[in-house]
């Protein structure tokens, strides 16, 4: 028997070593050890994969908390019954005693598991559904209170009119205003193309 570990932060920035050092404290080995950092909306994950290829009947795969394997429900159901049936998986939760397939081999127990884990479950998804909910909420109230989202808008330099003009004219080459400009060349001919039309609102 293999005992496996698998952690998952939700974004590169994110930090797993909560999950890590949780995980080493049940025995499992860096060899053993998978993480992903990748959201669990999906299981299009390299790691997960890998491991899940791996484990035998037999093995023990422990995981911090049940929304490691996800934020679905659907999802969480069908990956648990994947691990524990399909592949002959023991799970065990570190965050949820009950859900340790280890200690739950009778009638009862696996009856006890199944329940919490789809209580778990649902209390995931829901959690994830309210997250997005307050998320749009919030964005809403700051729109209203005119808060813009989104990378601030690049300052032009005073004399962008007389570059442009410039540059135009063969004056400076395209490599020279954007230099100048410090920016791309998709942005200097957007600018180029605002510049232009306020130029031409402001004759009428």
């Amino acid at each position: 028997m293999q005992i496996y570990g698998y952690a998952r932060v939700s974004s590169t920035d994110q930090n797993a070593d909560r999950q890590v050092m949780a995980l080493q404290g049940k025995g499992v080995t860096t060899s053993n050890l998978f993480i992903d950092k990748q959201s669990g909306k999906d299981f299009e994950r390299a790691s997960y994969k890998k491991m899940v290829r791996r484990l035998k009947s037999g093995d023990l795969l422990y995981i911090t908390s049940i929304d490691r394997l996800g934020r679905n429900y659907d999802e969480i159901q069908e990956q648990w019954r994947v691990l524990t049936r399909e592949k002959g998986v023991d799970i065990a939760v570190i965050d949820m005693p009950l859900l340790d397939t280890t200690h739950s081999k009778d009638l009862l127990g696996t009856f006890i598991s199944d329940l919490v884990l789809q209580l778990l479950s649902f209390v995931a998804q829901n959690e994830r559904e309210n997250i997005r909910k307050r998320q749009a909420e919030g964005i809403a109230a700051a729109k209203a209170r005119g808060v813009k989202f989104g990378r601030p808008e690049k300052a032009l330099p005073a004399d962008f009119g007389v570059l442009v003009a410039r540059w135009e004219g063969g004056e400076i080459s395209t490599d020279d205003i954007l230099m100048i400009c410090k920016m791309s060349r998709s942005t200097l001919y957007a600018k180029v193309r605002e510049y232009r039309a306020l130029q031409v609102n402001a004759k009428e």
